[in-house]
């Protein structure tokens, strides 16, 4: 039985993660850590998890965290986790972080929408945590930075159309819509319910911090430098996320052209489901699960491909891809607890 940690337990990423582990049968939960619940039950805070988990929340130790747990999960908010990762990493242990802290390759990338990156020698080392993609790597990794939420919604489906150069790249839009739990648990007045509800807007527009990351991985996988027009929405339900994505395909091809290179793509990824019919993602049917639901809509006149998405954005766009990911490097069946 591995024994495993959640460091930032309380979060919603990280309440996730609790959830999910508690039902893990290859794992258990050995120390949860909280700054704002240090000395509280976990149960306390989420009574729905009354009578499964019985642990404490701690603040943070490294020495403690190294002591009880064989593999860690961090779910903090950027900055801090590329504090603690080093001291980890050094102890021996593997880890996976939640945050943009370790997804990118380039610290330039990360310092000019974010802040000065302390632990850049560990970006070599780190493995983008795409779980369907970058399954090999992820098997070897000792740490791995687990992607957005937004940027799983769109390279899923885009990626094995770029390897397959069946898209120009030039043409590519993003059009994503995400329920609140996205914008984390602290309180802020723009996710108040008297804000939220009965609201449907668009925000940071040309500038969301996930842009970067979409970019930096689609160029990777297509070979040459790709630069999407991506603008995030927020919806008002509480958890959700699909994605509209458009772009001009490069000759004249079919909608089967299109399914024939998704379907092979993914053919042995147990969570990726492919809408080969009329049917189109909803994100009622992903929701509470580790699935991304993938269909699309060719214009034929115009050679437009509409690509659609729709994954839970606590689950596979967060909690559900790391410990897929965990799964993975452990050697466990993928979708073990999932």
């Amino acid at each position: 039985m591995t024994r495993v940690a959640v460091i930032g337990a309380t979060g919603y990423a990280g309440a996730e993660l609790v959830h999910i582990l508690a039902g893990h049968p290859d794992v258990r939960l050995a120390i949860l850590t909280s700054r704002q619940y240090a000395g509280v039950r976990f149960d306390k805070i989420y009574p729905s998890i009354r009578g499964i988990v019985d642990l404490t929340c701690r603040r943070f130790s490294a020495d403690e965290v190294c002591d009880l747990a064989d593999f860690i999960f961090i779910a903090l908010p950027h900055k801090l986790p590329m504090e603690l990762v080093p001291d980890l990493i050094c102890r021996g242990k593997r880890v996976i972080d939640l945050s943009a802290d370790f997804r990118f390759k380039d610290a330039s990338i990360y310092e000019s929408f974010y802040q000065e990156h302390t632990a850049k020698n560990l970006l070599v080392r780190s493995v983008y945590g795409l779980s369907e993609v970058y399954f090999d790597k992820i098997k070897d990794a000792s740490l791995i930075g687990n992607p957005g939420c937004y940027p799983t919604s769109i390279l899923l489906p885009l990626i094995p159309l770029l390897k397959a150069d069946l898209l120009d790249t030039s043409t590519i839009i993003a059009d994503s819509k995400s329920g609140v739990s996205g914008a984390g648990r602290s309180p802020a007045l723009t996710t108040h319910f008297c804000e939220v509800s009965e609201s449907f807007k668009a925000y940071k527009v040309a500038e969301h911090r996930h842009n970067p990351e979409i970019d930096e991985v689609l160029s990777l996988e297509a070979g040459k430098p790709v630069d999407i027009t991506f603008v995030p929405h927020l919806v008002p339900m509480t958890r959700g996320m699909l994605s509209t994505i458009y772009a001009d395909t490069v000759e004249k091809i079919c909608r089967e052209d299109i399914m024939d290179c998704l379907v092979s793509f993914y053919s042995e990824c147990p969570f990726i489901r492919i809408y080969q019919e009329s049917m189109l993602p909803d994100t009622l049917y992903v929701k509470k699960t580790n699935f991304c639901d993938i269909g699309c809509r060719l214009d034929e006149r115009k050679n437009r491909l509409i690509l659609i998405s729709a994954i839970d954005n606590l689950v596979k766009g967060a909690a559900g891809q790391a410990v897929q990911n965990m799964n993975i490097m452990l050697g466990f069946d993928e979708s073990a607890g999932l």
